[in-house]
């Protein structure tokens, strides 16, 4: 099974960025899928999640009207799209999986990516 996400980098407040995982090991459309990110210091925060067939969607407070999460289930491809970025998203965001409904509990996810580094600053 792998995860594996790609897309991050720097960039100026109020810009956009454009994250992509890629599954693969695993049948990618029975799994719900999400996006969490972690901070320096802090806890892993809950973002995003997917249905598996991409018709619900779920956000965390701090990101909704900005983020956008989608999914390609021929490509097995999971995205987040980021718009508005503030310095406080700064964060490694990693991309999980899930055989079951959508939950904001990380430790509910079985599939895990390496994660990639968002920075936001002028």
């Amino acid at each position: 099974v792998q995860l594996v996400e790609s897309g991050g980098g720097l960039v100026q407040p109020g810009g956009s960025l454009r994250l992509s995982c890629a599954a693969s090991g695993f049948t990618f459309d029975d799994y719900g899928m999400s996006w969490f990110r972690q901070a320096p210091g802090k806890e892993r925060e809950f973002v995003a999640a997917i249905s598996w067939r991409g018709t619900n969607t779920y956000y965390g407070d701090s990101v909704k009207g900005r983020f956008t999460i989608s999914r390609d289930n021929a490509k097995n491809t999971v995205s987040l799209q980021m718009n508005s970025l503030k310095p406080e998203d700064t964060a490694v965001y990693y991309c999980a999986g899930r055989e079951g409904p959508y939950s904001d509990y990380d430790w509910r996810y079985e599939y895990w990516g390496q994660g990639t580094q968002v920075t936001v600053s002028s």
